[in-house]
């Protein structure tokens, strides 16, 4: 697994945002990230998947093609689909004729975002010029991608304005990750954040606020998420092997834990949980 973003659906820095939170990434490139995606890599055929789809489609395939170049074929074996928010599907129109012009991409997806696909535009182009071809993804039930690779779509409760929302469990031969970027809150679902983690290698989890005080003027309830403050202390009392395996991903342009040298990123660290680097890599 590497992986190519870490920020929320709008990147870092945000679009139209001049306040403090951004304003060190608009003067220093390097400060900048990309929206949260992970590639899926086989390490023995060297075949190559993406989760999301993000508006940095571009950049995050020129990345990859530099961190784990594709064997002759196809560029990509296929696409998963977490749900359908902007930062998730909005890089498969470079998919397109506009673009690409790409020929029978499979993205994987849940049954409302596959009809969200196929029935509303422009997104129903692609698939009626074959450009992609949706294929079905059911909660808890696991998918063969090839034969050492298998993914497990996790349903989560979110805002599911037009799909449903899930994570994904991918299991290689050689280890297991859960890849977790949006989800109300951990006590919302019916699974035990602590059961997930027993259970796997690395977990990729929501990590889009830092604390409630992030938007002053705006509602949280709008746009629900579990703080990373939140998930420390119920995280607290886990053996440190365990909480080793948490990386923050999905951050909002407001948290200042994408900041390696905050206040917030070094409580992150005391508590034994950290923030994903993009580039990091993780065996499967």
């Amino acid at each position: 697994m590497v992986v190519l973003g870490i920020a929320q659906d709008g990147g870092y820095p945000q679009a139209g945002c001049r306040k403090k939170c951004c304003a060190r990434a608009w003067a220093d490139p390097s400060r900048r990230r990309h929206v949260a995606s992970l590639a899926i890599v086989d390490p023995e055929s060297r075949k190559r998947w993406l989760i999301d789809a993000t508006p940095d489609f571009r950049e995050q395939l020129k990345a990859l093609d530099s961190l784990a170049p594709a064997p002759s074929g196809p560029v990509l074996e296929g696409i998963l689909l977490t749900h359908a928010h902007v930062g998730h599907y909005a890089g498969l129109m470079d998919l397109g004729r506009e673009v690409m012009g790409a020929s029978g991409v499979p993205v994987y997806a849940m049954p409302r975002m596959r009809k969200f696909l196929k029935s509303s535009g422009p997104w129903d182009q692609l698939v009626r010029l074959g450009n992609i071809e949706p294929r079905p993804l059911a909660a808890g039930k696991a998918t063969r991608l090839n034969g050492r690779i298998t993914v497990t779509p996790l349903q989560v409760p979110h805002r599911d304005e037009y799909s449903e929302t899930v994570g994904f469990r991918v299991q290689g031969p050689g280890g297991s990750v859960l890849y977790l970027p949006d989800i109300d809150k951990w006590e919302k679902w019916s699974t035990r954040l602590e059961t997930i983690l027993a259970g796997v290698d690395v977990a990729y989890l929501d990590g889009t606020f830092y604390d409630g005080g992030e938007l002053p003027g705006r509602s949280v309830s709008e746009i629900p998420h579990p703080f990373m403050t939140e998930t420390m202390a119920r995280l607290s009392a886990l053996p440190e092997e365990l909480r080793a395996r948490v990386r923050f991903i999905h951050l909002n342009h407001t948290n200042p834990a994408l900041d390696p040298g905050s206040d917030a990123a070094r409580r992150l660290l005391e508590a034994g949980l950290a923030v994903a680097r993009e580039g990091e890599r993780a065996g499967i």
